[in-house]
């Protein structure tokens, strides 16, 4: 069993993740990060089709955000460089009520205040944050699986992917990751309080019951024909779709699975894709059954982003919980930073910076 140490141990490599160790980095503070997975991102995952470059991917993760009033995560875009360009709704939208009509053609509806994407995904903000970052004090393929107090530190411990055991001890720990998965999925000794325990088992993780598809194609036929990409379906798979076409004039849908997670399962992938091919073509015509490429994401089978609990959850973002304990063993050593503790914008993006700035700042 290996040994290891440092002042700050920052859980899950997502956005609040990367943004903690950006401010304690700042700080000259002692800090390492722990992450499951291979490659930092949490839920931030963006994608290219076949031959494109890291500039053309698209989202199968969050996909916006809004500037006009999200000052902290439109201030880091800034300071990192990150070429922006709004999203494109221009034109009616589809509206698909039952089998037994045809779709319809309606006004669409703009978003107010304009949502915006970035260039190169959502993936950008989060390669803009890990390069300024030291490597050496970032550990992928760390599986946390206990926060125990020792002597007045917390140790971490976590499995590697050769089934090493490491223990990580530091005196405050920030746990990136959704309040859900961190009860769920992680061993505290001592327990936590059980109001607290209760009331993140409670909170619902963004994205973790949601599946998305897209498709991509060489160009967006369908804003020729006055249409905006958006369509609303009571039939199916696809529940909502949005435009995810490029600056450089490549084009993409993408939408939202309405079925759960439990039905979803029960068919192939290779059935879902041509369910999904078969509504793009009763929305928006018969190009839309053949895209160029086309990509599957579906967060309640990721082990690191969904519990069983969130199988069944509403596909909405949830008020935020207490972020840390107010008394007992673990006041003051733990903290959690993940989006979902955000008070004013719990789950998207702005939530995640807006989260780890007052973790970081709590815990100094």
């Amino acid at each position: 069993m290996t040994k290891k140490s440092a002042d700050f141990i920052i859980i899950g490599a997502g956005l609040s993740g990367l943004y903690a160790a950006h401010l304690l980095t700042k700080l000259r503070a002692d800090w390492c990060l722990l992450e499951a997975r291979q490659a930092a991102g949490g839920r931030i995952l963006s994608v290219a089709a076949p031959g494109s470059s890291s500039t053309q991917r698209f989202d199968l993760g969050p996909s916006w955000y809004w500037p006009e009033y999200q000052d902290n995560l439109a201030h880091l875009i800034a300071q990192l460089q990150l070429e922006t360009f709004p999203q494109y709704e221009t034109g009616n939208m589809v509206v698909e009520r039952s089998n037994a009509t045809p779709p319809q053609h309606m006004p669409g509806y703009r978003s107010v205040p304009q949502s915006w994407r970035l260039a190169g995904g959502m993936a950008a903000l989060v390669e803009g944050l890990q390069k300024n970052l030291a490597a050496e004090r970032m550990h992928f393929g760390q599986v946390v699986q206990e926060l125990r107090i020792v002597g007045g530190k917390v140790a971490v411990t976590t499995v590697g992917d050769n089934g090493e055991l490491t223990v990580w001890q530091a005196n405050k720990v920030l746990l990136a990751l959704p309040p859900r998965l961190a009860v769920e999925c992680l061993h505290f000794a001592p327990a936590l309080p059980e109001p607290l325990r209760r009331e993140w088992s409670a909170t619902p993780t963004w994205m973790a019951p949601h599946a998305k598809y897209l498709a991509v194609y060489e160009k967006p036929f369908w804003q020729a024909q006055g249409l905006s990409g958006e369509g609303r379906s009571a039939v199916g798979p696809l529940q909502e779709i949005h435009d995810a076409s490029l600056p450089d004039g490549t084009g993409a849908l993408f939408g939202f699975l309405g079925m759960p997670a439990r039905l979803r399962r029960s068919m192939s992938a290779q059935a879902l894709r041509e369910a999904c091919r078969r509504q793009l073509g009763r929305l928006f015509g018969a190009s839309a059954t053949k895209p160029v490429a086309e990509f599957f994401q579906d967060w309640a089978e990721n082990p690191f982003t969904s519990t069983t609990l969130d199988e069944d959850a509403a596909m909405e973002h949830a008020s935020a919980p207490v972020a840390a304990p107010g008394h007992g063993p673990w006041a003051g050593k733990i903290i959690g930073i993940g989006s979902e503790w955000a008070a004013a914008f719990p789950g998207y993006l702005a939530g995640a910076v807006e989260s780890a700035t007052i973790g970081v700042e709590s815990m100094r």
